[in-house]
């Protein structure tokens, strides 16, 4: 807890929420732009009257989905946490959804208590000639190419544990240092803890889930786009070390959209 959040009066709120993040440029607020931590504080202060701005877990970048999402920020005005959540509801777009509402106690914060992060990222495989619903469209990578999700299954595997994940970290370098969407102990560079990765089929869907103590900006996409270039054929699942020594964003393969990629939950 910061000082100025020591001196709050009122209530700490905590929401979870989720969001279609398509017509969003990403989380964090922006002069002019449509942004989901722009557009829940208009809504607290249409329904309260108050203006703050929500702390999320992580910002997610534009066209970037969220499934479990969480924000905190202090008010100072009562509320019975249903009456608030059905409040927002009716104010945000139906893009946006808050799932649950409630008072927390002071030292909690959306960002710096949370302990692990799960994202999922979804590809559509597309059969020879075939195309990806347009209501599909917005929530999937479409992909032609032939896959090996054996060989992608064997990559995944190689990134858990502790690792320095420069190689996998945003080459813009305005944004390499950014936690992603959000987050992470900036202390800690780019080393982080995968404790879960892998694909899996779900229908028609391809499915890579990837659980961690936190994630670099773009981190998630790079991986995804690597394990593609893997099932291609176009790297060995054993370069996924190579890659990872080498600290080069160079070295890996290129960023997934954004459209496929969803923060499925927080832990705190």
């Amino acid at each position: 807890m910061t000082a100025d959040e020591e001196h709050k009066i009122g209530s700490n709120w905590k929401l979870m929420l989720m969001y279609d993040g398509t017509d969003f440029l990403g989380w964090q607020v922006q002069p002019d732009r449509a942004t989901i931590q722009g557009t829940l504080a208009d809504a607290i202060q249409r329904v309260t009257g108050e203006r703050v701005l929500p702390q999320g877990s992580g910002r997610t970048d534009a066209g970037v989905h969220a499934r479990g999402q969480v924000a905190s920020f202090f008010l100072e005005a009562p509320i019975p946490a249903e009456n608030f959540l059905r409040a927002l509801n009716r104010k945000l777009p139906e893009s946006v959804r808050v799932l649950q509402a409630e008072i927390v106690g002071n030292d909690f914060h959306a960002r710096h208590s949370s302990k692990a992060k799960t994202y999922e990222y979804r590809i559509y495989p597309l059969r020879a000639g075939g195309v990806c619903a347009p209501w599909k469209a917005r929530y999937v990578w479409a992909l032609g190419w032939p896959l090996d999700v054996e060989r992608m299954q064997e990559a995944a595997g190689l990134v858990m544990g502790t690792h320095d994940f420069t190689s996998f970290a945003a080459s813009d370098p305005d944004l390499a240092t950014r936690r992603d969407n959000e987050e992470g102990d900036d202390s800690a560079g780019n080393v982080r803890t995968i404790f879960e990765s892998g694909w899996r089929a779900d229908g028609e869907l391809l499915i890579y889930r990837v659980r961690g103590d936190g994630f670099l900006h773009h981190m998630v996409r790079n991986l995804v786009g690597t394990f593609v270039d893997a099932g291609r054929g176009q790297l060995a699942a054993s370069d996924l070390a190579r890659i990872l020594d080498a600290k080069s964003r160079s070295e890996a393969g290129a960023t997934a959209p954004a459209r496929g990629l969803f923060l499925d939950s927080v832990e705190y």
